[in-house]
């Protein structure tokens, strides 16, 4: 079964050859008298202490570092730096150097010129006789999924994010085409016969990636029905669809059943003025029942009656809601019992780390014993807080209460330390910046090298284009950094594999020669459509460069002198992303299906959670965070307070992420085969039987809201589970920021060796159990690691009593 690249929330030069310590970029020295960046007092003045931050000795690495952090600090470097990309020779080289996407009619001709070319490898497959041939059936298949690929995630980027709505429209074209071919391919039966053909030869000269592509690959099409027969597979297509329809159609208008509620200004005591004013209709304030206006209501509304009012409008999604819910719910289980498993689940999570979904209890069950002490905790202070407010011993914390209250504490510990937007001042966007490049000289040898963009390369000016250069390897990958607020962009932080890695042999260098297309200056260039490629290490062919985009949505002020500031969750999230790219960046496979974050996706989350403990260390910190006009180094103190805030109620957030956890395998269990299926009971009775914390009075349909069933579908765990093992593997292998394990060479190599740079090419058990030393996890009884994990907790540390059932 073909399938698009994993995008995360959770995706040219021409023939780029090893880039040598003495490469440099254009230099800045003769513009230098008017580019001075008035506030940048920069603590990497000496080369002598660049080198210490930056981890690298020679004066390209120094120069790289400073400009990397002006390019985004400096508007008036900025706009000299990238003058080259409207005046360079005047040739348009593309979009992302894809040398087709130089206007929007491009699309068409980039998507029917890798049709073509896929057609033409199916046809190869599905003729192939020889012994010899079925030995390239495994290349071919991942060549052919690399062409849906290639036209699928970047189309599907560029409609999303393009500023221009014609190249969206010419984009969305592009995407279709493909997208229906793909869905062709994934019930042509010839496919997956000759693949198990190829696979009966137990002698065939494959290495481990090529074998481990092709057990993909058959699974794959296994579960997409291509051996039902063909009514049955008829009903397969169609179920697909419809449960693609349906799933979009259920995110795209959930909504409550009550949108408003009316309140006099009297009953909304306690809320800003100023905020209650902009909801003020004749007289009366009409309050949204969905959104930040009823969370912040929730938490400030003096009068319980009023908050409980708001709390029942706030979980009860409407009827049309649930009932598509329950629609996409139904017709997932028929799909999964057609094909015969016993349910969606077992569907979803058959090749995943958990493997089934008993194991994923076993998780949840272990995860919700190890926090049930701090919950506890914490929901005495709240009580404790209740009884204070009101004179009452004893008080019974209503469902409406608990956030009401526990804003209260965080309020009267707000009130004891500095303001959090304090903090910002030491984190401008270029010193951040700057401190993942220095941070990843540390642990990998690479850093990030500013590049001007060519004509037509960048889909906005403020696109800021980075190549990844290996000490090593030479350049590595290419990354788009979009980081700027704009109208009309999505809000939302996001990574997007644009392309994957790939080897690319000589025999595909050839056809691209005979093809002879004049738009290319090389076979090579053409080979990967004008976009990176490397020679160095690869004899008999070209690496396809991973090409990446990072999108975030931080705020600047037009025409201000001062850089963009960020807080620290926004530095929390910005590594979070880079976190999903350096997994690109190192997972650099000769086949497209492993590259980089195509890793089973409860395992592609652990990277980027990993990267927010390094967010937060102080040695990391050390690095970069400097206050952006006096230059004095970030105390860390301030950072220890801000974090102690931010995790006061941790356990009641692990609470709940357990809790949909839980419902997400309710709800696709066998039970949606039921006909009395009945989603809001089943919430309910969940809520009943496992939380720990005021439940969800009847009458509620919150169910309705959780978009996430959509998009996770049985495996909405993931994130609790990587926040687990990220834990750990931060406490065993970077000994928690301890004894300057966060910026060890050592430790970076080792998480590298033994995990990131496999990408999807090795079992994720296999990359844990070696990377932790820690053979356990690699204990074949059904459901014994998942179980081990979630002895570890939230915070990695084992116990080793016999924990409660839930």
């Amino acid at each position: 079964m073909f399938k698009t690249a994993v995008s995360r929330p959770w995706i040219c030069s021409t023939c780029i050859r090893r880039q040598l310590p003495a490469r440099r970029l254009r230099s800045t020295s003769s513009i230098a008298p008017s580019l001075h960046y008035d506030n940048e007092r920069n603590p990497t003045s000496s080369f002598k202490d660049v080198s210490s931050l930056i981890g690298a000795a020679n004066p390209d690495a120094q120069h790289d570092d400073r400009t990397l952090r002006q390019m985004f600090d400096s508007p008036g470097f900025w706009k000299d730096f990238s003058q080259s990309s409207r005046t360079h020779n005047g040739r348009n080289s593309g979009l992302v150097q894809n040398r087709y996407l130089t206007s929007a009619d491009g699309f068409q001709r980039f998507a029917h010129t890798s049709l073509r070319k896929a057609q033409r490898i199916v046809e190869k497959v599905l003729a192939a006789k020889t012994r010899e041939e079925y030995h390239q059936v495994v290349r071919q298949l991942d060549r052919l999924s690399d062409l849906l690929c290639r036209v699928i995630d970047l189309s599907d980027f560029v409609r999303a994010t393009h500023p221009n709505p014609e190249i969206q429209m010419a984009a969305a074209r592009a995407y279709n085409t493909m997208y229906e071919y793909m869905n062709v391919l994934n019930t042509t039966t010839g496919l997956a016969e000759q693949l198990t053909i190829a696979m009966k030869d137990k002698d065939a000269p494959w290495g481990e990636q090529e074998r481990m592509v092709a057990r993909i690959l058959e699974r794959d099409f296994a579960k997409s029905g291509i051996d039902l027969s063909k009514n049955r597979r008829d009903r397969f297509v169609s179920l697909s669809q419809e449960i693609s329809d349906v799933g979009l159609s259920y995110t795209d208008s959930m909504a409550p059943e009550k949108h408003f509620l009316p309140f006099r200004s009297s009953q909304l005591e306690g809320v800003d003025p100023l905020f209650i004013s902009n909801f003020k209709r004749l007289g009366m304030i009409i309050l949204p029942t969905v959104g930040e206006p009823a969370i912040t209501a929730l938490r400030t509304v003096k009068d319980p009656e009023v908050r409980k009012e708001i709390f029942m409008a706030s979980r009860t999604a409407s009827r049309s809601t649930v009932n598509k819910l329950e629609t996409l719910l139904q017709k997932r289980a028929e799909l999964a019992k057609l094909v015969g498993y016993d349910s969606y689940g077992h569907l979803a999570l058959e090749d995943k780390m958990a493997g089934q979904p008993q194991s994923v209890l076993k998780f949840l069950n272990q995860l919700s014993s190890q926090n049930i002490d701090a919950l506890s905790l914490q929901f005495e202070q709240v009580q404790a807080m209740k009884e204070r407010k009101t004179h009452i011993d004893g008080a019974v914390i209503e469902p409406w209460d608990k956030d009401y209250y526990t804003a209260k504490i965080l309020e009267s510990m707000r009130s004891k330390n500095r303001t959090p937007d304090f903090l910002s001042s030491y984190f401008s966007l270029g010193t951040v910046m700057q401190g993942l490049s220095r941070l990843f000289s540390r642990l990998y040898g690479i850093r990030l090298v500013p590049k001007e963009t060519q004509p037509g390369e960048a889909w906005n000016p403020d696109v800021r284009r980075l190549d990844v250069v290996s000490d090593q390897d030479g350049h590595v990958a290419v990354l788009y950094c979009d980081l700027f607020a704009r109208p009309g962009k999505s809000p939302n932080p996001a990574h997007f594999t644009l392309r994957c890695s790939r080897w690319i042999g000589d025999e595909e260098i050839k056809e691209a020669h005979s093809a002879a297309d004049p738009i290319f200056a090389s076979a090579e260039e053409a080979a990967n459509d004008g976009m990176a490629i490397s020679k160095e290490g690869h004899p008999g062919g070209v690496m396809q460069l991973p090409t990446i985009a990072l999108i975030c949505d931080f705020a600047q002020t037009p025409g201000s002198r001062r850089p963009v500031l960020l807080s620290l969750s926004e530095v929390i999230t910005l590594f979070h992303e880079m976190g999903h790219a350096i997994h690109s960046i190192l997972g650099r496979t000769d086949f497209q299906n492993l590259s980089g974050t195509r890793v089973v996706s409860d395992f592609a989350e652990f990277p980027s959670v990993l990267m927010e403990h390094f967010a937060v260390d102080q040695n990391v910190l050390s690095l970069f965070a400097r206050h952006y006009e006096t230059d004095e180094p970030l105390p860390y103190e301030m950072v220890a307070e801000q974090l102690a805030f931010n995790k006061k109620f941790e356990a009641f957030d692990i609470d709940n992420q357990i809790n949909l956890s839980l419902l997400d395998q309710e709800l696709h269990s066998s039970k949606a085969l039921d006909p009395s299926f009945d989603s809001t009971r089943i919430f309910h009775e969940l809520q009943a039987k496992y939380s720990k914390l005021p439940v969800d009075p009847p009458g509620t349909r919150w169910q309705g809201f959780f978009g996430h069933l959509f998009t996770y579908g049985g495996t909405y765990y993931s994130y609790l589970f990587d926040r687990a093992i990220a834990r750990r593997v931060w406490q065993k292998v970077f000994d928690s920021g301890n004894n300057n394990g966060s910026i060890s060479r050592s430790s970076g190599e080792r998480l590298k060796t033994d995990v990131l740079r496999w990408g999807g090419g090795r079992d994720a058990w296999h990359c844990l159990a070696a990377t932790l030393e820690d053979e356990r996890l690699i204990d074949p009884t059904p459901g014994r690691a998942m179980d081990l994990v979630g002895t570890w907790g939230i915070e990695g540390k084992e116990h080793t009593e016999k924990p409660e059932k839930r």
